[in-house]
């Protein structure tokens, strides 16, 4: 990237390497970064890129718009209602540990891979 490059990321934390970026633009070597997601979520709290003058971090919540919230609620309300039923929820933000409590699993697919993934 040239010198006046100005990186952007609102996809997954994992596509930056984050310490190449902090060298990167403690260098010069770009201009500066703007991140909607970093490689730690929550980030730590000294992770430098929270400090740097040419970087913007915003939190990762494009789908938290007016026109998404009632889907959203339908949505939570869903995953609730699976778990009071005694089903896996469809989205688990840590599935390997649905096999160690006592729901049933309904899905038809690998552990790897979730309906909602």
């Amino acid at each position: 990237m040239k010198p006046t490059a100005i990186l952007i990321n609102t996809a997954r934390g994992a596509l930056v390497d984050e310490r190449a970026l902090i060298d990167a633009l403690e260098a010069g070597t770009i201009a500066g970064a703007a991140l909607d997601v970093l490689e730690q979520e929550p980030p730590r709290r000294d992770n430098p890129l929270l400090n740097m003058e040419n970087v913007v971090v915003t939190p990762h919540v494009a789908s938290a718009t007016t026109r998404m919230r009632p889907e959203s609620r339908r949505r939570a309300a869903r995953e609730v209602a699976m778990v009071l039923q005694g089903r896996w929820p469809m989205s688990c933000v840590n599935p390997t540990v649905l096999p160690r409590g006592t729901l049933e699993r309904w899905q038809p697919y690998p552990m790897n891979r979730g309906p909602n993934r």
